[in-house]
């Protein structure tokens, strides 16, 4: 943990982590399979952006169907970011210690996969290549997906492996108390103004 990660929060901080735990959409991701559909959704929306970009790019129709897409892909990746109550998109300061050690496990899931992922894609480009095939073509959209989802793995690993939040009363929203955080700072009192999970 860097002197960095042990400054006070600052309003960014502050402003984020209302916004990360905010209570009004928790019911899209309440249960377990909700949020394994906001998640395949996502991966759904992405696959389809990523394939109108590289394949269909020049395609005017395809920039429209991009910009369609990006309405529930923005929703899509809120929801998410609400699941895991911002443990990508807040600043480490702003995470209490269990958050932290979800945070590591969550990168190192998250490379897991993607080395996998990067051998499946050598091995077929082998095989194609020994094939004789012309893989010129593919070049950039294979890159150019491997970046995304490399960029995104995180984000749905982080989704997928968040736990069910038990029932709490409605009438406390949490983060009340966020405002005396400023002086204070730190993860510790950061957790001291949510509700807990299990």
């Amino acid at each position: 943990m860097t002197a960095a990660d042990e400054r006070p929060l600052t309003s960014y901080d502050r402003r984020m982590y209302r916004l990360m735990n905010r209570r009004e959409g928790d019911a899209l991701h309440a249960t377990a399979a909700r949020r394994r559909a906001v998640v395949v959704g996502h991966v759904a929306l992405t696959a389809v952006a990523v394939w109108l970009f590289s394949v269909v790019g020049e395609q005017r129709w395809a920039t429209f169907a991009m910009l369609g897409l990006l309405l529930p892909w923005c929703v899509a990746t809120g929801v998410i970011n609400s699941s895991t109550r911002g443990l990508l998109e807040l600043r480490v300061r702003a995470l209490d210690e269990r958050q932290r050690a979800e945070r590591v496990q969550v990168a190192a899931r998250s490379r897991s996969v993607m080395l996998w992922l990067l051998l499946a894609v050598a091995v077929g480009a082998g095989a194609l290549t020994l094939k004789g095939a012309d893989t010129e073509g593919y070049l950039f959209p294979v890159l150019f997906s491997v970046f995304v989802v490399h960029w995104l793995m995180p984000l749905w690993v982080a989704g997928l492996s968040v736990r069910d939040e038990p029932h709490f009363d409605e009438g406390v929203d949490g983060i009340d108390g966020l405002d005396d955080l400023g002086d204070l700072g730190g993860a510790a009192e950061a957790a001291d103004a949510r509700p807990p999970r299990p």
